[in-house]
């Protein structure tokens, strides 16, 4: 078998060894229920509320509002069903303003909610970048608005949203709005206590900066109305039932706090990479196409370029036959093929969308690594684009 050669660390990232590591030394003694009185039971809670602390320092937010989930996928469904219920309770409707590139946890949970009577959702368009049209923000924004879901860097192309100004516009037009942001792909990457700091609800998901599967936070700004969507044992101050994961608690404050200790640097290295990587394939590969220029704001290991002429699952097969690990856009439910929504909402032909690929950079990529990419790609395109 080849040597895996991994670049979808925007799928998952591998397991830090300092998360390992405080994760072992975390069950090294009896963990019990956190909300026990026993001893064990009392060490579980301590290390809980240790690791809560840690998170919310990361994000900028207070302990209290800080909400742990199974990870990104859950804190997403909670902030839009959450919020969308609240409101409907309150006030007896609601609005929903998504951007049109939303990862499917906000966009399919915001569909979902929209179905019930006295909801409504608009989705906010998209530049040939990806960037979200603040001058359709500005014309959607009215005060019957309740939930405002705009992602702070996108899963697929990695193009950073201008969240700040989102969240300026939101305030000035209808300061009442709760504003949610899916932070989940920009955590390794971003300082998330700065360019998160004016959104009101915050996903993060651990598996995405070296922390385990299975974790996840919501951080929900305190005095925002949020109906609970797990119900049962009333834990995490009744926003979200059910016994914590202190082991993943614990890694997920980890990885956190050590990503953040090197993100500078891994930033810095990782766009360097990304850049000779995408030289490599542009000038090797006829007709390859960069969906997002390199003049636009992007998280420095998001790499996604198009191959017009061949299939992306064709390509991804062959590349892992290869031992090259990336990914490509969404496929229906039914298995056949389609563009990715979000190429869609940037108006990326169907030819072009057809043959997309992701390529993500993390810490442990190498040079090696992006030499190897740069001299196998262009072989197997070129294999299939002549049917071998």
């Amino acid at each position: 078998m080849p040597v895996t050669t991994y670049l979808d660390h925007g799928a998952t990232t591998p397991l830090r060894d300092e998360v390992a590591q405080a994760m072992e030394e975390a069950r090294s003694e009896p963990l019990g229920n956190p909300t026990g009185s026993h001893r064990p039971a009392q060490r579980a809670r301590r290390l809980l509320e240790e690791a809560r602390d840690e998170v919310a320092a990361q994000l900028g937010r207070s302990p209290g509002e800080i909400v742990f989930t199974s990870g990104g996928t859950e804190s997403a469904n909670l902030a839009v069903f959450g919020t969308v219920l609240a409101a409907l309770e309150c006030r007896g409707s609601a609005s929903l303003l998504c951007s049109a590139i939303e990862h499917p946890a906000v966009w399919e949970s915001s569909h979902a909610v929209a179905r019930r009577e006295a909801v409504s959702l608009r989705l906010l368009p998209v530049d040939h970048h990806g960037v979200v049209d603040l001058n359709a923000l500005g014309d959607a924004l009215d005060p019957g608005v309740t939930l405002v879901s705009v992602m702070m860097a996108n899963n697929e192309t990695g193009v950073v949203q201008p969240l700040a100004e989102v969240v300026e516009m939101v305030r000035e037009q209808n300061p009442a709005c709760v504003i949610f942001t899916d932070a989940v792909q920009a955590a390794p990457f971003m300082n998330l206590a700065q360019c998160t700091s004016g959104a009101d609800l915050v996903a993060v998901s651990a598996h995405k900066v070296g922390g385990p599967v299975g974790i996840g936070v919501l951080a929900i700004r305190a005095g925002v109305e949020l109906a609970a969507q797990q119900l049962g044992g009333g834990q995490e101050r009744e926003r979200r039932s059910g016994t914590q994961n202190v082991l993943g608690a614990v890694g997920l404050a980890t990885a956190l706090r050590v990503a953040a200790a090197e993100r500078v640097a891994v930033a810095a290295r990782a766009a360097g990479l990304r850049e000779v990587l995408a030289d490599g394939l542009m000038g090797a590969v006829v007709d390859a196409y960069r969906t997002v220029p390199p003049d636009v704001a992007t998280l420095p290991g998001h790499l996604h370029l198009c191959f017009p002429g061949i299939e992306r699952e064709e390509l991804l097969v062959a590349l892992g036959e290869r031992g090259i690990c990336a990914s490509g856009g969404s496929s229906c439910a039914s298995g056949a093929l389609e563009p990715s929504r979000v190429l869609i909402a940037m108006e990326v032909s169907a030819g072009l969308a057809r043959g997309a690929i992701r390529f993500t950079l993390g810490r442990q990529t190498t040079t090696d690594e992006i030499a190897y990419v740069v001299g196998v790609v262009p072989e197997v395109v070129g294999a299939l684009r002549h049917g071998g």
